[in-house]
């Protein structure tokens, strides 16, 4: 049985506006989707969709079997994080990084008062980080240790699922592959599933158990990554193999 189900997701902001039109697909738990396509393609509309932060025009997401929606966020949250493209807009600037951590157990009363600093030290721990983070602010931290507190955040209430959106295309080339096989490391150890979005091909075929690929808001091709980058059927996805440089620090 899949984790998630996306079911003929459409989304329009009016009669000539549709951004997401007829996309399914289906994640298992323990391995990772890789959703690709250029800007404009409806990537961050289809994990928006699957995060229930907005209706769809029309279709489902259903996660463990339950709808997705505005009803039951609470829960959702527990279970499913996600991680944003910038990681600096993504945390608050007056908070140190141990009140960043640890907020969403405080939100979700799931940790002892007395536990949080110990849970927070062993999650900073689990991304790279030490103890020394914990008192200070994100503008210390360069851009690849904000995206690690980032995780870090996301992965303290352990959610069975994040949605990574372009989770390092803000970084530099060498600091996003470290990110990156950090988040296979952490998908072991974790035993997390994951929906990868990005417009990088080499990206997505590294990370990826299977790849959907994205064209003005249609999945036109879907496949095991290995597969579909080898032999890829649609002449957009060759494109998308064209495009980007392959990644040798991988």
């Amino acid at each position: 049985m899949a984790l998630l189900e996306a079911r003929s997701l459409a989304k329009s902001y009016g009669p000539d506006a549709r951004v997401v039109d007829d996309v399914s697909f289906s994640i298992a738990e323990g391995e990772t989707l890789g959703l690709v396509g250029e800007s404009g393609s409806g990537k961050s509309t289809i994990a928006r969709m699957v995060l229930g932060l907005i209706e769809p025009t029309s279709g489902e997401v259903l996660f463990d079997g339950q709808p997705v929606g505005r009803s039951g966020q609470r829960e959702l949250r527990r279970r499913m994080q996600v991680v944003f493209q910038d990681p600096f807009a993504a945390l608050n600037p007056r908070m140190r990084v141990r009140e960043l951590v640890a907020e969403p157990l405080v939100i979700h009363k799931t940790c002892a008062a007395g536990e949080l600093r110990g849970r927070v030290t062993e999650m900073l721990r689990a991304v790279g980080l030490d103890e020394s983070a914990l008192e200070r602010y994100p503008h210390e931290f360069s851009g690849g240790q904000r995206q690690r507190v980032n995780i870090a955040r996301a992965l303290i209430l352990r959610p069975k699922m994040l949605v990574l959106d372009e989770p390092v295309s803000a970084l530099d080339v060498s600091v996003g592959a470290q990110v990156i096989n950090l988040l296979r490391e952490l998908q072991r150890d974790f035993a997390l599933t994951y929906l990868f979005i990005s417009h990088s091909m080499p990206l997505v075929r590294y990370l990826s158990t299977r790849i959907a690929v994205l064209h003005r808001g249609k999945l036109v091709e879907e496949g095991p990554s290995l597969e579909l980058c080898a032999a890829p059927r649609e002449a957009y996805t060759r494109s998308l193999l064209e495009a980007t440089p392959s990644l040798a620090s991988f």
